[in-house]
């Protein structure tokens, strides 16, 4: 199915989405995306039905022909702080808030979105699926995502992040009952009844 370019042709239209809200481990990673009118390409789609390799290689085309986009990572310490849906709405803020030309408005991937931008928005339900511009920030935030969490494998190597990339994965779980917890783990997660769970 192809994806509508936008949600709104009257305005200069920002599509928004996050990657990695279900993740025990990372920062939640969220991007912003001004797209040409006449982009089309047919690869695009929800990031989570396209392969890795075919979201790698949107992510250029996407970051070489934008009008303008920002990615922002927030914090597992921070996600702790605010919680998980505000890290998320603070996190598509802070990328639709960098955009050079500032959105005259934001079409927001879910159903619930809260700012102080002062920009006018609409929220989508399963939107990466049906505006591009939305597609194209999901790609955005999810192949960064990937990076980031691959670089951070380096360092905590007994968590498979290669793999699942923070997710709650059985070697995941496994992994934090035997090693603990790392300064990359988000404490509110619940951790300690995942780890029970794997006793039964």
């Amino acid at each position: 199915m192809m994806l509508a370019n936008r949600y709104r042709a009257d305005a200069l239209e920002a599509g928004c989405d996050e990657a990695g809200r279900g993740c025990l481990a990372g920062p939640v990673f969220a991007a912003a995306v001004i797209l040409p009118p006449d982009f089309h390409d047919p690869l695009l789609n929800d990031s989570k039905q396209m392969s890795e390799r075919n979201r790698d290689k949107l992510r250029a085309v996407i970051e070489r022909e934008a009008v303008a986009w920002a990615v922002e990572a927030v914090s597992a310490a921070r996600i702790d702080e605010i919680n998980i849906l505000n890290a998320s709405f603070e996190g598509m803020s802070l990328a639709a808030a960098r955009l050079d030309p500032a959105p005259e408005f934001l079409a927001i991937d879910g159903n619930r979105f809260r700012t102080r931008l002062g920009i006018p928005f609409a929220c989508i339900v399963k939107g990466d699926a049906q505006y591009a511009d939305i597609a194209a920030a999901s790609v955005l935030a999810k192949t960064h995502r990937d990076e980031y969490m691959r670089r951070l494998a380096e360092e905590f190597p007994h968590y498979g992040w290669l793999k699942n990339k923070g997710y709650p994965t059985r070697e995941h779980r496994l992994a934090i009952r035997e090693y603990g917890l790392t300064p990359h783990h988000r404490l509110t997660f619940n951790h300690e009844i995942d780890q029970l769970e794997l006793q039964f």
